[in-house]
């Protein structure tokens, strides 16, 4: 169906669809398995749903944003109303002058393909208390990615693409966020991009090894070893820029990166 087609389906089936949402009833279809490049030649898996389930994510969506938000924590950027890249390197420049010259930055290996199903299920229960509201986000998860003429099926994973997949992405994450301002980290958060800045190299390398045991262990997500690092925050590269000091006024500004086509 096409999204001009939607209005005419919704006038014509409209109690039929919400009747089949509120008894339970209703099953969504596979997503689509879409390849777009990004910035650095690699390629990022999205799962399109059908129109009719991207109005009802939307639908979810924006019941579940205005509860979700007040609880979100002011370092975590991206998917987030007026919360920008800017915005996030903006607050690493704010810790940068107080001597957090250190950076922890861990890369969150396929994130939207890894997350365990029954732990966002779990992290969602603990806020929506609507038994319906977890099982139709529950069957979301759980709809199957179609590619090509072949049905797979997603055990785990929130497939990018769908207005659900930013909103449950926060929610797993505050998880982690709550964790690193409970233990007196200074951190920046966009999106599945994490950097915690720290004021020592002794303290970022603790760090280093601290935080992915509780992302592996507590979260059940992976943390990509071999492209996680500690090291000075000019050697760091985040959303696709990286700080430089700025010799005229004595402090790090924020450069775009190049990459090689």
């Amino acid at each position: 169906m096409e999204v001009e087609s939607l209005k005419d389906y919704l006038v014509k089936h409209k109690d039929e669809l919400v009747c089949s949402i509120l008894n339970g009833t209703y099953r969504p279809n596979p997503v689509r398995r879409v390849l777009i490049p990004k910035d650095n030649g690699q390629m990022r898996q999205l799962g399109i749903p059908t129109v009719v389930d991207r109005c009802i994510q939307q639908a979810i969506a924006q019941i579940l944003i205005p509860i979700y938000e007040p609880l979100f924590i002011g370092a975590s950027y991206g998917f987030r109303p007026r919360r920008g890249a800017h915005g996030a390197l903006r607050k690493c420049q704010e810790y940068i002058p107080e001597g957090y010259h250190w950076a922890v930055d861990l890369d969150l290996e396929k994130f939207f393909d890894t997350v365990e199903h029954s732990k966002q299920i779990e992290v969602l229960s603990r806020t929506v208390k609507d038994g319906r509201v977890i099982s139709l986000i529950h069957q979301y998860l759980n709809a199957g990615i179609q590619k090509g003429p072949t049905l797979q099926a997603n055990e785990t994973g929130v497939p990018q693409g769908g207005p659900l997949s930013p909103i449950l992405s926060n929610i797993m994450l505050n998880e982690m966020d709550k964790e690193l301002e409970s233990s007196g980290h200074k951190f920046v958060r966009y999106a599945d991009d994490v950097m915690i800045l720290c004021r020592s190299k002794r303290g970022a390398r603790r760090t280093m090894q601290t935080m992915p045991r509780f992302i592996e262990e507590k979260l059940f997500l992976k943390v990509n070893r071999d492209k996680s690092q500690s090291t000075y925050i000019s050697k760091v590269k985040f959303l696709g820029y990286s700080f430089i000091k700025r010799k005229e006024k004595g402090d790090f500004g924020y450069t775009k990166i190049a990459y090689p086509r």
